[in-house]
């Protein structure tokens, strides 16, 4: 199976996909990532360009899928809002226009992916979905969404909407196609946006089904290199600090888990709050065996701290660049940039590896192969030695 990938950061869903499935062309407009995917991935199929400079002329063969993880920035919750008219966002209409080249010389993929942070449901009150389900149903696309999570995968909360759309003409297996929303796939925000649809796009929709995953066996433990040595960690007195900007909910969190005796990790990010019609910077602490969403380095505030409770101490420290791309799903033989910034960026940026093999074994792959995964290698494929993912049932 063969695929495109556009906004390809640092190849993660290459990862995911596996060697079963061949990248045909991939691209990005940053230097910083497209190093380091060639470097991994080797740069064959890898062109650095902004996607509103590329043509279909670059784009190789007739590809299965076309995988689209657009810019968020416009989309997020703590973006600016512009949404799909937004100059980073808004590059979804640049892919959009290469598949209508495509469509007209008759390449277009039996499947396309879009991926974006949740925000894009309820953006500008819901117009930026319809327009974006308009623009791939016109295209000639049945198309349905999802919200997967990578915390049921990996010890990181990362909620991310997925919309897949299968070219009309192309009959998916019955196991994969349910009659109305189905959990955990079909949280309420996703009704809520099918339901704002006009009724002649909602002929289109499909309510995308697969199995629920097995729960996640991978600790946030397991990530996290708890024996680095002293000058790795924050100072007692920075750590202090940090536990300053703490509101008694969040202290009392730290007394219960210095109570229970052992080793508890916790994972820290800092929040403007405002309190009695003041701002104050706060520092809010999880016990939950989960770390907080990553994020791309806006700043200071944007880094994920580790807090290690301990009868003996408390210690403190920004989680690494290596931690981040675990709590992503890539092995540690993957290369990273040299600069932990660019680190942070990629990985903040990416899309969780086992997320993405999770949805091309149960709903992709069937469809492209007419089955059911089992059928079709799905489950025995090997994945790149430089990117063994974490295991799920």
């Amino acid at each position: 199976m063969t695929f495109y990938e556009f906004f390809a950061g640092g190849g993660m869903v290459r990862a995911g996909l596996g060697a079963q499935w061949r990248c045909l062309f991939a691209n990005d407009v940053s230097p910083q990532k497209a190093r380091i995917y060639r470097r991994n991935w080797g740069g064959d199929t890898h062109i650095l360009a902004d996607i509103a400079a590329l043509a279909s002329a670059d784009l190789p063969d007739v590809p299965d899928l076309v995988w689209g993880s657009f810019p968020c920035q416009d989309l997020s919750v703590a973006g600016t809002g512009a949404g799909l008219a937004g100059q980073r966002s808004g590059s979804f209409w640049s892919l959009i226009g290469l598949l209508h080249d495509l469509k007209d010389q008759g390449r277009v993929p039996p499947l396309i992916v879009l991926e974006n942070v949740l925000g894009t449901l309820s953006a500008n009150g819901g117009a930026d979905f319809t327009a974006l389900c308009q623009a791939v149903a016109e295209l000639g696309y049945d198309l349905g969404a999802m919200v997967m999570d990578a915390a049921d995968f990996l010890p990181q909360s990362r909620p991310r909407l997925f919309i897949v759309a299968a070219r009309k003409g192309i009959t998916p297996p019955d196991a994969v196609v349910a009659s109305g929303p189905r959990s955990p796939w079909h949280p309420p925000a996703i009704v809520t946006a099918y339901q704002r649809l006009p009724q002649w796009l909602k002929k289109h929709w499909r309510w995308w089904a697969m199995q629920t995953p097995a729960p996640r066996v991978l600790r946030l433990a397991d990530v996290i290199d708890t024996g680095l040595p002293t000058d790795n960690w924050d100072t007692p007195l920075k750590t202090n600090r940090l536990l300053l900007m703490m509101n008694e909910t969040h202290l009392q969190k730290v007394a219960v888990a210095k109570a229970q005796g052992g080793t508890v990790i916790g994972t820290i990010y800092k929040r403007t709050r405002v309190e009695q019609g003041q701002k104050f910077q706060r520092a809010e602490v999880r016990f939950d065996d989960l770390a907080g969403c990553l994020r791309t380095p806006g700043g200071g505030s944007s880094l994920q701290h580790l807090l290690v409770v301990s009868p003996e101490a408390i210690r403190s420290r920004v989680m690494s660049p290596r931690e981040t791309a675990r709590l992503m799903g890539l092995q540690d033989s993957y290369v990273l940039p040299e600069k932990a910034l660019e680190a942070y960026q990629l990985t903040g940026d990416g899309v969780a590896v086992p997320v993405v093999r999770y949805l091309a074994k149960w709903l992709l792959e069937p469809i492209v192969g007419g089955g059911i995964p089992w059928k079709h290698g799905a489950v025995s494929a090997p994945f790149p030695a430089q990117v063994k993912i974490p295991q799920f049932r």
